[in-house]
Parts: structure tokens; C-alpha cells; sequence
């Protein structure tokens, strides 16, 4: 029996009118959403168009969702939490932090495989969303009233647990947030970029350039 098969990942909830992870419909809005969003784009994403995937009503979906704004939140904040909890996955029990870097640094640049425990969710369509179009979820002249109701804290957190790492290994780097939000945007970048406009990056064949590109990076930059 999968010990972890109840686990769930709590998205704030401000994000939501109900939480979508408390019955089967709310369920199909997240995952019809994360189909949806990722097949057609997030501007020509709209609550009739997801009724309609779902085989249920506009007025279902604005029982669980204020916007297709909150959706996006909802799906981003579900992201970097999933995200947290592979890194605490992937770090327990590691002594070296530079060891433990590594491992970070590959939980937030790898390619994303479908997890199992959360069989609701689709991470691979979800990443690719995260990619494409999670800066819309900021980007936005709505940014710091979002911020003060908590809806980036699960990224924040992510990228304040992977600089605690580094400045393990170099108290003194100045640096350790703006680092880390850099790799996390930039292999995001690379790998949209690998995809779409393979001439702006370096695509290795047998090699996951992204991944291999920002340790080496990271790990350069904080010894030098």
C-alpha cells in the first residue's frame, strides 16, 4: 500500500471559493483546467469553454473559482508546493549540502515526469503550463494585492529553502534569492526555448543541457 496515497498539497485559501480538492467536480475543474489551458493557451481559456470539456455548468465552476485568474494562482501555487514536497523528498537524509544543491538544483530544472501520488493532477501538462504562461500570474497590475493575500508564499518558499543551501555552503553570497529565482526562470526559459526556438539555447544530444548548464553554474559562481 502507498503510504503517501492520501497526501495531499495545500494551496492557500484565499485562491479559492471551495476547495476544488474537497469533491469530484472541483477535482474535474483542476484537472479539465490544466487540459484545457495547456491545449488552447490561458487567453483563449474561459470558464465556457471549460464547462463544456467537464460537462458541467459555467455556474458550477464560479462556485469553486472567482476568475480564471484564481485558477492560474490555484494551479501555480499547487505546482511549487508539489515542487516543495520533492525537494524535501530528494534531500532528506543528505549531509553534504553541496550534494544537496545538486539535488535542488535538478528538482527545479529537470524535465517533469507524471507523479503518481496525486492522480488528480497531470505534472507534466502542469509544467508545461508553469512554464508558458505562470508569469501572467504576476505580471499583472494585481501583483501586490495577490502577494499581501499570500498567493506566491509557495514559491517563495521554495526558492528560500534551496538558498538556505547555498549560503550553507558560502555564508558570505550576497546573492542566494536572486540566484535561485534566476535558475528556476531561466531553465524555464531554456527549455521553452529547446522546444520553440531551439537556436536561442543549446540542445546536447544524451545530455539535459538545462539541468547540466545551471549546476555548473551555481556550483562556479558560490565557490569561486
Amino acid at each position: 500500500m502507498n503510504r503517501l496515497s492520501n497526501l495531499s498539497i495545500n494551496v492557500n485559501e484565499n485562491v479559492y471559493l471551495k476547495n476544488p480538492n474537497s469533491s469530484t467536480l472541483g477535482k474535474k475543474i483542476i484537472g479539465g483546467s490544466i487540459e484545457l489551458i495547456e491545449q488552447l493557451g490561458f487567453e483563449e481559456f474561459t470558464f465556457k469553454k471549460l464547462a463544456k470539456h467537464i460537462t458541467s455548468t459555467e455556474a458550477s465552476i464560479y462556485r469553486y473559482f472567482e476568475s480564471k485568474h484564481h485558477v492560474l494562482i490555484y494551479l501555480v501555487h499547487w505546482y511549487w508546493g508539489w515542487q516543495e514536497y520533492r525537494l524535501v523528498l530528494r534531500l532528506t537524509n543528505v549531509d553534504c549540502p553541496i550534494q544537496r544543491l545538486e539535488r535542488a538544483i535538478n528538482v527545479l530544472t529537470e524535465e517533469i515526469k507524471e507523479d503518481s501520488t496525486f492522480s488528480q493532477i497531470n505534472e507534466v501538462l502542469l509544467n508545461r503550463i508553469v512554464i508558458s504562461e505562470s508569469s501572467k500570474a504576476y505580471l499583472n497590475k494585481a501583483v501586490d494585492k495577490d502577494n499581501e493575500l499570500g498567493y506566491f508564499l509557495k514559491y517563495k518558499d521554495v526558492v528560500a529553502r534551496v538558498s538556505s543551501i547555498i549560503l550553507e555552503i558560502n555564508p558570505g553570497f550576497k546573492y542566494p534569492h536572486m540566484l535561485v529565482s534566476t535558475v528556476i526562470e531561466g531553465a524555464h526559459h531554456q527549455r521553452f526555448f529547446a522546444q520553440h526556438l531551439p537556436r536561442l539555447t543549446d540542445v546536447v544530444e544524451g545530455e539535459d543541457a538545462v539541468t547540466t548548464f545551471y549546476k555548473e553554474l551555481v556550483i562556479k559562481e558560490i565557490t569561486k
